[in-house]
Order: C-alpha cells, then structure tokens, then sequence
C-alpha cells in the first residue's frame, strides 16, 4: 500500500543572496532570514534567502519529506524544486540552512521514501515475541508528482520467526525499487533475556575472587620466606668460608715458628 502523493502547490518566496560565509549568514538569521541554496540541473548553484518563519509554517503544514514546491526568486517567475536538505542547529534544532534542487516534470528522479509497518503481528500479542523495524526507508526513481511521502508494510500475520522484505512491499507500478529486493524490513523474535546465575553459582563466584586473592598474598609469603631463607644460607656460608680462612692462617702460623726456633 503507498500513500497518496500530495500533490496541492505549495509556493514559497525568496531572494538572492550575495552574503557569503558563516559569520554574514548569522547575521541573517538575527535578521529573520534562513540561508538557501538552489541546484539546477545542471549542478550550478544559487544562493538565496528566505524568510525564517514563512519557511516553518510551511514544513508544519506541509512536511519536509520529499516536498516539491514552486520557488519564485526576486518575482521571477516559480520553478519547481524538491526540498533536498535541512541543516538545523543541535542545541536548539532551529532550521539554518535550506538546500533545493530544480526538477522536471518530466524527467524521473530518485527519492527516499519512509516505510512505515501497520497492524500488530501475532507473534507479539500472541505469542510474546517482539517486533524489530529494521528497514526505515526505500530508495525509489520516479516523475516527480508521482513521489509518494511514505509506503505502508502490513506485518499484523508475522509469528515468531518470520520477516519481511524489500520484496513484500506492495508499491505503485510508477515506482521504480532501487533498494534490493532480499533486504530485511521486519521480523518477529523472541524477546532477549540474560540467563540470572543460581543463587549457589553467584555465591561461588564470588567467593572465588577473595580466595584466589588469598592464594596469590600466601604464595607471596612463602616466597619471601624462602628468599629471607637463602639469605640466611647465603651468611652462613660466608661466616664458615671465613673461619675455614682463619683456621688455616693459624696452622700456617704455628708451621713456621719452629723453623725459625732451629736456626
């Protein structure tokens, strides 16, 4: 199912814009204006300027997905552009800046068009599963008064296990897919829950780190009392290599006194 085009015109008025840069285009906005700019077929540019609040009204009436409008620049006569762009400021998410491209009547253009699922699947009321939207938008190639806002994927059949795809989305014959066909749009699955541990495995887990911890501090201890041990043994051989030094300096000593008794 597609949603029907809007097709009512949508007029919006703007002016050329010879200011240029950041610090110029924020002294427009003070002003009321919104920066713009229009890309024509054949790529070049134009900046203009618009006014703030005339341009809001219009998206609150109108929308900003996919919306062609007649833009007349300094009372010339209006040309058809299709919004392309919105910039808008991250803290208070005011619209800064505004992009547009002149399009064709004639001539076939690509487009995103949003997907949105109706209906309540089975396998969510009914069974407990939970839905997941994973494709949120299509990339179709159409006439430009044939661009529809949105496309519609009844998924109120869908039991725990199934998904749908590119491929099942009933669409209009004067839209062209571009999106492959195997993509996933939606499934149903069972909720994920995180495995709770027994009361006995939690506790062993955590009696298992203090335990741990005690092994590592006595093995510590009874590494420093073997090297306080070789320490030990290390002296006492230095104390018995010294006396076995000495010992023999007396025996030496005692040697050589009767020798010189003789002479």
């Amino acid at each position: 199912m597609t949603t029907t085009p809007d097709t009512a015109a949508v007029t919006l008025e703007a002016e050329p814009r010879d200011e240029r840069g950041s610090t110029r285009a924020n002294r427009l906005r003070r002003e009321g204006w919104l920066p713009g700019v229009v890309y024509d077929n054949t790529g070049r540019s134009q900046p203009v300027k618009m006014k703030q609040h005339q341009v809001e009204v219009l998206l609150k009436r109108h929308g900003r997905q996919n919306l062609i409008l007649d833009l007349a620049v300094a009372g010339a006569a209006p040309r058809k552009v299709i919004l392309r762009d919105l910039q808008r400021d991250y803290a208070t998410d005011r619209i800064t800046h505004a992009d547009f491209m002149e399009i064709s009547l004639t001539r076939k253009i690509r487009v995103e068009v949003e997907i949105r699922l109706v209906g309540e699947p089975v396998g969510v009321s009914q069974q407990g599963g939970v839905l997941e939207h994973l494709l949120r938008a299509l990339t179709v190639e159409c006439l430009p008064m044939d661009i529809v806002r949105e496309v519609t994927l009844d998924v109120s059949a869908m039991s725990i296990g199934d998904s749908r795809f590119v491929r099942d989305i009933p669409l209009d014959p004067k839209l062209t897919v571009l999106t492959a066909p195997d993509i996933a749009v939606a499934s149903v699955q069972m909720p994920h829950v995180e495995e709770e541990k027994a009361p006995e495995e939690a506790a062993a887990a955590e009696g298992a780190e203090p335990a741990a911890a005690g092994e590592k501090k006595e093995g510590e201890a009874a590494e420093g009392e073997a090297a306080k041990d070789e320490k030990a043994g290390a002296k006492t051989d230095k104390a018995a290599d010294k006396g076995e030094k000495a010992e023999k300096g007396d025996k030496a000593e005692k040697a050589a006194k009767p020798e010189k008794g003789r002479k």
